[in-house]
């Protein structure tokens, strides 16, 4: 009687592994099938000529030497903090990434963190729901945001609202000055925004 109980015992074994085998065999077809396909549909609209594919790689990277050159980005902390709203009291949750040309740059930023982090923060305490509920207002938050990163690090960006409003020819040969300096920050980018 010990030969068939063993032999019982054998064969699930045996049945088992071959069941094994056919999963991670299934698995590995799937994995290397989506892979496959991810590529073909990466490649797809640039082989069809699309005209927004290259725009948008060349906006998120810069060229150097003839090759693009990928953009570094710098993650802040979500930003959590009560609007400017009279009326009711509202708050905003932000998550913000600043986008920078290399990795020396990202360190330079790190290492104000504080005082960018503080500027946000006071732009950010003075809004209301209203401006930021639309996307004109999240824009010029952003651009508002690149602003006040950029005094943080010593950096006077000329203000693009101001442009051209004073009659006076000598503080418009000062803001041109002002414009030829240049941000070490690019883009700032939103990761979430809530506004409750």
């Amino acid at each position: 009687m010990a030969t068939p109980a063993s032999a019982a015992d054998a064969a699930p074994k045996g049945g088992g592994k071959k069941k094994l085998i056919i999963i991670v065999a299934a698995a590995l077809v799937l994995v290397l099938g989506g892979g496959a396909a991810l590529l073909v549909l990466k490649k797809k609209p640039a082989e069809e000529g699309d005209d927004d594919a290259p725009a948008a790689v060349e906006s998120s990277a810069k060229k150097k030497g003839g090759e693009l050159k990928a953009p570094t980005f710098v993650p802040l902390d979500t930003f959590t903090v009560n609007l400017a709203d009279k009326e009711v009291d509202r708050f905003a949750q932000i998550g913000i990434i600043l986008q920078v040309d290399d990795e020396k740059t990202s360190e330079t930023i790190k290492n104000f963190l504080p005082a960018i982090r503080n500027n946000i923060l006071m732009v950010l305490s003075h809004k209301t729901s209203g401006d930021l509920l639309t996307r004109e207002g999240k824009e010029q938050l952003a651009k508002e945001i690149l602003r006040e990163s950029s005094r943080a690090m010593g950096i006077e960006l000329d203000d693009e609202d101001d442009s051209g409003a004073s009659t006076d020819d000598q503080p418009k040969k000062k803001k041109k000055k002002k414009a030829a300096v240049e941000s070490p920050i690019t883009h700032v980018l939103f990761s979430n925004f809530i506004v409750q």
